[in-house]
């Protein structure tokens, strides 16, 4: 561990990280392909160790500890090329490959983010990340065994190049219940629906059926494994027996769906033991020298711009909760400026500068300032195409109940600034199971609940037909994700004299709860047309909570009953208001439904575990349904 000749010691020894050592070697030389030679000649930390390559075994030392920084790199965002040289003879002792950055044809996007947009574009680029692939090739292998983490073809890395021109994005605070949502969607699938090719996130194989069932003409494009599991359940589904709900529970017997249980499907105990069985190593990119390349980068796309100790601290590091732990962090910022900057003992490229740092001005005023960069000004920004997948997390989180509405808001405006340096056309879309975009009726309704207006809406109901009625919205919810609107139907008293013959009380008892049903709930999707209208008197609404409202949808539901093949299914778990008994082997759950649509795709998602339903109608309607996807299924393979 030598002293460089600044008296600064040299970092790839101290550390034991050869990352920037390989990161400063590469860079200096682009666009120039460096051999494996080249490069354990030029880091030093590789030389020292590896002498000069001279034995088979030494070879092997080096190309196992360089695939390991490599690694390290793409995982954090920057990734290293590979090419074949066009002669190579082992008698000779030529390299078999030769590398270079990756940083693609196109030039990096800079953009400028004021601090408000750090919490929306930290969540954005949280959720961008998790429909992203490390690389072609990577993606070639994932799809051979099955998919591990969620992938969408053709999605870029997005490296540290954000960090880069928005600091202090990886000190924001990521909402919890965001984090659950995306990180327990680890599968991702291509899905069109009505025309338009959506990159879908999904927990399983029978949530991803469930969200294209609820998608009438929808189908899965790829991958082909998504594709055959969804196949299954059709099958399935189309052979289920009547359940007789009338019959003893211990006698019940029929015959299970015809699905394989020795496939194993995205989500299944067994899937996701072979996933971390098989996963390679996971690299932490919080990690130290994680918080050195951000800085590294920063400094690079701001070359001769000068800040403060103190405020580069507070972006790289955190917001400071005393004057001692500002001086912790300030130690840290220039510690970590020192290593950028160490140089090797022997002068070689190896530890050699990152930047040029004006001293006399950093030891009198703690202000840094960088020039020569080693040409690492070419990583930081982002590519076009990240930058198209962030724009589209945007997009999403500003019309979907992920985020809390100032942070939707902030969602909006930063998603109208992003699109203007997006081509045309190339946003991709994307969705989350289960957490839809908003409809398009939900702004308007929003702003009657927020204004205390009443509503002129017209609307499409169960049968089809559209009708029109003033009603005061009071609350807006999502139940497995759909929008609703709870509207108060009991508005005479406040409605103007133009408006008095839209009124419609409905004075019928609720069965569920013996109130008449002054409360009406309606999926938002299905109000077709929407206008405010200013009360004549301020209306005295009940608060009444969403258990309580969810049960006036139900007073004309459907009484249904379905029996599975083993006893404690997590779905069965997750029904409100289900009742569960022991049925021979399975368990016979009966649930009353008010949508009878969302019935038939539940079962058919679920036909893994599903062995007989009823009512007669309904298991029709389930055995029409699966039978007309199979055959435009079949239709779709024989066009291709």
């Amino acid at each position: 561990m030598a002293e460089g000749s600044n008296g600064r010691r040299r970092f790839s020894d101290k550390w034991g990280k050869h990352e920037l050592d390989v990161l400063a070697v590469l860079s200096s030389a682009f666009p120039q392909w460096l051999t494996s030679r080249q490069i354990a000649q030029r880091v030093k930390a590789y030389a020292d160790s590896y002498g000069e390559l001279a034995d088979q075994a030494a070879k092997a030392a080096f190309a196992k500890q360089f695939q390991r920084d490599r690694a390290k790199l793409a995982a954090m965002g920057i990734a290293i090329e590979s090419r074949q040289p066009e002669y190579s003879s082992k008698s000779e002792g030529q390299d078999f490959a030769s590398y270079r950055l990756q940083l693609g044809d196109e030039p990096r996007v800079r953009l400028h983010f004021e601090p408000e947009d750090l919490p929306v574009l930290a969540a954005a680029n949280y959720l961008a990340r998790s429909m992203s692939i490390s690389s072609n090739a990577a993606h070639q292998q994932v799809q051979h065994t099955s998919r591990t983490a969620p992938r969408v073809p053709q999605t870029p890395v997005p490296g540290l190049g954000l960090d880069s021109i928005a600091p202090g994005l990886g000190t924001q605070t990521l909402p919890e219940s965001l984090m659950k949502v995306i990180d327990s969607r680890r599968f991702a699938a291509t899905v069109d629906v009505d025309g338009e090719r959506i990159n879908v996130a999904y927990t399983d194989s029978d949530d991803l059926a469930m969200y294209v069932l609820e998608h009438p003409g929808a189908y899965i494009v790829s991958p082909q494994e998504a594709v055959d599991a969804f196949n299954r359940r059709l099958t399935a589904a189309a052979r289920f027996e009547l359940a007789d709900s009338t019959q003893n529970s211990e006698s019940s017997e029929v015959n299970a769906p015809a699905i394989s249980r020795q496939v194993h499907e995205p989500g299944d105990p067994e899937s996701i033991k072979a996933r971390q069985k098989k996963a390679g190593p996971s690299f932490q990119t919080g990690s130290e020298v994680d918080r050195r390349l951000r800085l590294m980068l920063f400094l690079s796309a701001h070359l001769g711009e000068e800040f403060s100790l103190a405020e580069l601290a507070e972006r790289f590091i955190g917001k400071p909760k005393s004057e001692d732990e500002l001086n912790k962090y300030v130690n840290i910022i220039h510690k970590d400026i020192n290593t950028l900057t160490t140089v090797s003992d022997d002068g070689e490229m190896a530890g050699s500068q990152f930047f040029d740092i004006d001293w006399p001005l950093l030891d009198s005023e703690g202000i840094v300032s960088a020039t020569n960069s080693l040409g690492l000004e070419r990583l930081a920004g982002i590519s076009q195409q990240y930058l198209s997948m962030l724009t589209a997390s945007v997009s999403y989180l500003a019309h979907s109940s992920l985020l809390p509405d100032q942070q939707r808001d902030q969602a909006q405006s930063l998603y109208t600034r992003l699109r203007q340096h997006v081509k045309p056309g190339q946003t991709p879309w994307l969705s989350l199971t289960g957490y839809e975009l908003e409809p398009r009726a939900f702004s308007v309704v929003k702003r009657a609940i927020a204004t205390d207006s009443l509503l002129d809406m017209e609307y499409t109901d169960g049968a089809g037909r559209i009708r029109r009625k003033l009603v005061a919205p009071a609350k807006i919810f999502v139940d497995e994700g759909v929008y609703y609107a709870a509207v108060w139907t009991d508005v005479a008293a406040a409605a103007p004299k133009d408006k008095q013959e839209f009124v419609q009380r409905d004075t019928t008892i609720n069965k569920a709860n013996g109130l008449p049903r002054v409360w009406q709930v309606l999926r938002l999707a299905r109000i077709e047309k929407a206008d405010l209208v200013e009360p004549v008197h301020k209306l005295d609404i009940p608060d009444v909570p969403v258990s309580e409202l969810r049960k006036w949808s139900f007073d004309n539901g459907t009484q249904t009953v379905f029996i599975t093949d083993q006893p404690d299914l997590p779905f069965t778990k997750r029904l409100p208001g289900a009742t569960v008994e022991p049925c021979g082997n399975g368990q016979k759950v009966r649930l009353i439904v008010s949508s009878d649509s969302w019935f038939v795709a539940f079962c058919i998602a679920h036909a893994r575990h599903i062995t007989a339903v009823a009512p007669e109608t309904l298991r029709s309607m389930i055995k029409a349904r699966a039978e007309r996807e199979l055959s435009l299924d079949q239709r779709e393979d024989d066009t291709n």
